[in-house]
């Protein structure tokens, strides 16, 4: 990109950062199988060269490295090594997998751990049941907008209403972008109930005969910072089947917000 007369070198610095983690996001989305340089660049909705040039600076920090034989890009070492020494004293995965393995058991079907960050949700962690036929609406790492998908909605619908519409309104234009199925009044009346009952239930957007039930991990002030989800065939999730995963849902929440009662805010992550 060609420097304008308005373009400090500040501004110039911030944007290349915000590229090159707007393109990290990207990677730890997709890293089980990788991104090729054309679908970062048209995600990232960046120049070819600049995309490249990025990467490869990327990859002298050993932050990405590329696959010689396929020639798709991946997140790197010192992404594993940074992500150790900045690991929080109180891993909540660690806390809420044994949950996530006991529910994914008792249900049969695929358990999701979805943390909050800022305007999103993100998959920490999934366990799948013993049905044959798997929900896997999720990958771990992958990022959503808060507005879509059941952990993100069972977030949502902890906060105050004004709150939630605050974050829907400034989602909508990129949730209506990116899901054709996405209907602002019935996603509001979703939070509604959820409110009430304690637990969000709703069909998988993305993914037709899915439906998944999903419920919020509050810390003591009642801010929801995480939310485990059961994802099956629609025909598994009647009403009468949700109130029995809710049941289980809250035992299993009401054990891990009594721990994460005990530990200072900063300690958890």
């Amino acid at each position: 990109m060609r420097k304008t007369g308005s373009e400090s070198p500040n501004s110039l610095g911030t944007q290349s950062i915000q590229r090159a983690a707007q393109l990290l996001k990207l990677l730890t989305a997709q890293n089980r199988k990788g991104m090729r340089l054309v679908e970062l660049y048209r995600k990232a909705k960046l120049e070819r060269p600049t995309t490249h040039r990025i990467l490869q600076g990327l990859i002298a920090e050993r932050l990405v490295r590329q696959d010689q034989t396929t020639k798709r890009y991946f997140l790197g070492p010192m992404i594993y090594e940074m992500g150790l020494a900045a690991a929080p004293q109180f891993q909540l995965r660690d806390v809420c997998h044994k949950h996530l393995v006991s529910l994914a058991t008792l249900s049969a079907d695929t358990v999701f751990l979805n943390i909050r960050s800022g305007m999103e949700s993100v998959c920490i962690d999934r366990t799948e049941g013993a049905f044959p036929v798997k929900a896997f609406v999720l990958d771990v790492g992958r990022r959503r907008l808060l507005g879509i998908g059941t952990g993100g909605l069972a977030m949502l619908s902890a906060l105050t209403r004004k709150e939630r519409n605050r974050i829907l309104k400034t989602n909508y234009p990129k949730l209506v972008y990116r899901y054709a199925r996405f209907d602002f009044e019935k996603t509001n009346a979703i939070l509604e109930e959820g409110a009430q009952k304690g637990y969000v239930v709703s069909d998988v957007v993305e993914v037709p005969g899915i439906r998944s039930i999903g419920m919020p991990i509050t810390l003591t002030d009642g801010s929801p910072i995480a939310a485990i989800s059961i994802s099956a065939l629609t025909t598994r999730l009647d009403p009468d089947r949700c109130a029995e995963l809710a049941l289980a849902l809250r035992e299993a929440i009401n054990e891990i917000e009594d721990e994460l009662a005990t530990q200072p805010l900063a300690n958890i992550g």
